[in-house]
This record gives structure tokens, sequence and C-alpha cells, in this order.
């Protein structure tokens, strides 16, 4: 039995595959669902709150493990959140009916979606990342927003990327604010957390092309050829931009042109502009083909 078995044991929530009704705020089961707003005990349990129906049919459709399913009263008899339940229970993970109090404290908001599910974290090593030509990955150093993270990990998904990677000490990306943030895209793009000494190392054996954003960057980003070769589009934190380390990884490092007063875009803008740039670059090569 592993220490998360132990942990849910002690702790009194139900085994799998049962439907439990609860409704107290101090049930331990409650207090344990509502520890996961915090990253210590998302990190000793392995697992992360998704909200909303739609985000807990894509993750199951995607493969995802789910621990458990919480739906409020007001779910009971949609035929949706009962297949849901049943997928839940066929997969061994817990139903938990309560309250909209309950379900309100469990996600910190004041008008909850009726249903919550709790997943397995999932992040994949870098050791493991081949990139293929016109593959593109989006490595991110210490953002610190976590509804930046959210939007970059939404726009990637929507761009075609083929990953998100975290490097340094970068906000979660499963907090509750980073995955409402993603709109259930968490669920769609692969992440990866590497140390910046691991990402270095990882990219001496790289053989594609490593764009960085800098405002000192001498290349405007909309000249660079990035069709059919892997690409790792490569971001600074939201108040320092690149360190030396890594900008100095870089084989172009590119800026975007502005036109008004500012002088710099917020990360996630930014990181939108330029991976539908990478992402039109590569479908205008292949119309030409």
């Amino acid at each position: 039995m592993s220490k998360q078995d132990d942990h849910h044991r002690g702790s009194g929530i139900v085994r799998p595959g049962k439907v439990k009704e609860v409704t107290s705020l101090t049930n331990p089961i409650v207090k344990d669902l509502r520890s996961l707003a915090l990253k210590k005990f998302r990190d000793q349990q392995g697992v992360f709150l998704a909200e909303g129906l739609k985000l807990v049919i894509d993750a199951l459709d995607l493969g995802w493990t789910i621990k458990t399913l919480v739906y409020s009263k007001a779910g009971k008899g949609n035929s949706l959140v009962e297949q849901v339940a049943a997928r839940t229970v066929a997969k061994g993970g817990d139903v938990l009916e309560v309250n909209e109090k309950i379900i309100s404290a469990i996600t910190r908001r004041d008008n909850p979606q009726m249903v919550v599910g709790v997943f397995q974290q999932n992040l994949q090593m870098l050791s493991n990342i081949r990139p293929q030509a016109n593959d593109v990955f989006v490595a991110l150093d210490r953002v610190r927003d976590p509804g930046n993270l959210g939007t970059i990990i939404r726009t990637a998904d929507a761009a075609g990327a083929k990953g998100i990677i975290l490097i340094g000490d970068t906000t979660d990306p499963f907090s509750l604010e980073t995955v409402r943030a993603t709109m259930g895209s968490v669920f769609a793009v692969p992440l990866i957390r590497a140390t910046e000494a691991e990402f270095l190392s990882w990219r001496k054996s790289f053989t594609g092309l490593i764009v960085g954003t800098h405002l000192k960057g001498s290349v405007d980003y909309r000249t660079i050829p990035y069709a059919n070769k892997p690409v790792v589009l490569l971001m600074g934190n939201e108040q320092q931009g690149l360190p030396d380390q890594l900008s100095s990884a870089c084989d172009r490092l590119a800026r975007i042109p502005q036109a008004g007063r500012a002088d710099s875009l917020n990360l996630a803008i930014a990181t939108g502009v330029m991976l539908f740039e990478i992402r039109r670059d590569a479908l205008k090569l292949d119309a030409t083909t």
C-alpha cells in the first residue's frame, strides 16, 4: 500500500469505487480536499483540482487518472454528471455528492461549478523529449504569475505546440488559478519540468532552433525562418526577462517591434504573438510544397 493510500484511509476517504454523500465542512474528506488549494499538499499527494464538467470529461477522454469526483446536489440527475460519475467508479475513483457550501470551500469560489475532479499530476522528463521537424516547444524561465502560465498553456494548445518546458522555480502549473486559466488545455499539452542546468545540458544535444525574445534582440521576429526544423521558443520571466545564461543558449534573440509608448508586452501576449508567427511560417511552407 502506498503512502498516499495510507493518507486517504487515515483521513476517512472512502475506498475506491464507492459513492458517498458528504454534508459537513468538518468531514475529514472535505478537509483533505480543501488542503489541495496549497502546493505543499498537492505535491505530497501528487494530485490537483480541476473545476467544471467539461474539463473533467476532457481529462477522462485524454486518459488522465481521476482519483475523486465531487459534484453538488444540483448536478444530481444530470445525465452527463451521472456518466462521469460512472466512469470515475469504473476507474476505481471515489465519487462524492456534496452541498454547494462544501464545493465552494473546496474551490474557494462563491459561485462554484457543480463538478470538481481530483486528478493525478503528470509531468514528463526533459531527457525523454525528442523533437521532430516542425515540432514547437515553449520553454519558460521562472514564470511567476499563474494567470500568465495558464494562458500560455492554453495558447500553446491552440497553436499546436508539443509541450511546455518549465525552467527553474516556476509557479505551479497545477494550482487552482493556473488550471482555471488553461480552460482545460492543461490536460492536452505535455508539461516538462527542468532546472536551468538540466535545460542547458539538454540544449547541447538539441539540433533545432532555439529562439528567445529579448528587449535587446537584434532580429525582427517576423524575419526568422522557423519552418522545417524543431523550434524551442524560450521566454523569460515577467520582471527580469531572460538571464544571460539562457539568452546565450539561443540561436536567435528576437524582438517584437512596438509602435506605441509601451516598450514591452505581457509575457502571455508576447508568447502568443511568437507562437502564431512560428505556426504561420510553417503553414506558409506547407502551402508552397
